[in-house]
């Protein structure tokens, strides 16, 4: 489904990114994990097109993101609150991503109904603009956004930051299902271990911009990663 080759990323002298090959099949649930700096925004952002490529490119579904758009339709993301539009409420926002995706105010309502939990009864009916809303709730919206549509590729930046262990719970129930039931490839970046050991089928590390291990996830997966951490 997606497919790094070559790919590197150089501001000045200094190389933040430097991938000779990686590959993430159709449907996988992936992690990506590091300290700042070891490279996984930089990633994420070349692989929406948002940063060019130094050396390399990325293939989306045999569609080469930073020559083409053909991407789009089946790809979404939640990186940070840049992605919102502040000036609206959450249902605006939800309708506004729902008109770009093809979807009807019935289709938007249909899903953001499945989310009601995760919600909590904090972004619905408030009467807030998104800019008003706490950290934690602007990524609820964000990340619900992200599911608008149907796509097939969803690329989440931190996710579990900012929100309460309840939220997290249900999030890391969200993240699996759309996996396992909705044959989604599912790319999270995450500083939590904990978190990404139990919603990812597989984890990177990336360490300096570069791949240094790469573990299908087991019982063992965890202590194996803080061990690496520990130094």
């Amino acid at each position: 489904m997606i497919t790094a080759t070559n790919l590197s990323k150089t501001y000045g002298a200094q190389t933040v990114l430097n991938i000779e090959n990686l590959e993430i099949p159709k449907g996988e649930s992936f992690g990506l994990v590091g300290n700042n700096g070891a490279g996984k925004t930089t990633f994420f952002s070349l692989l929406l097109d948002l940063i060019q490529p130094t050396t390399g490119h990325i293939l989306n579904n045999d569609v080469q993101v930073n020559t083409s758009e053909d991407w789009k339709p089946f790809t979404s993301a939640f990186i940070d609150e840049t992605f919102l539009i502040g000036y609206l409420t959450p249902e605006e926002y939800f309708y506004f991503i729902g008109e770009l995706r093809g979807q009807n105010k019935a289709d938007v309502d249909a899903l953001i109904s499945n989310f009601e939990d995760f919600f909590h009864g904090e972004i619905l009916g408030q009467k807030k603009y998104l800019r008003d809303l706490s950290k934690g709730n602007q990524k609820k919206a964000g990340i619900v956004a992200s599911f608008i549509g149907n796509p097939e590729v969803v690329i989440l930046d931190e996710p579990f930051a900012n929100l309460d262990p309840t939220t997290q719970i249900r999030l890391k129930g969200i993240i699996k299902d759309l996996a396992k039931n909705n044959d989604v490839t599912v790319l999270v970046s995450s500083h939590d271990l904990i978190h990404v050991t139990e919603v990812c089928e597989r984890i990177v590390v990336l360490n300096k911009g570069e791949v240094v291990k790469d573990i299908r996830t087991s019982t063992e997966t965890l202590k194996e990663l803080e061990s690496f951490f520990a130094g």
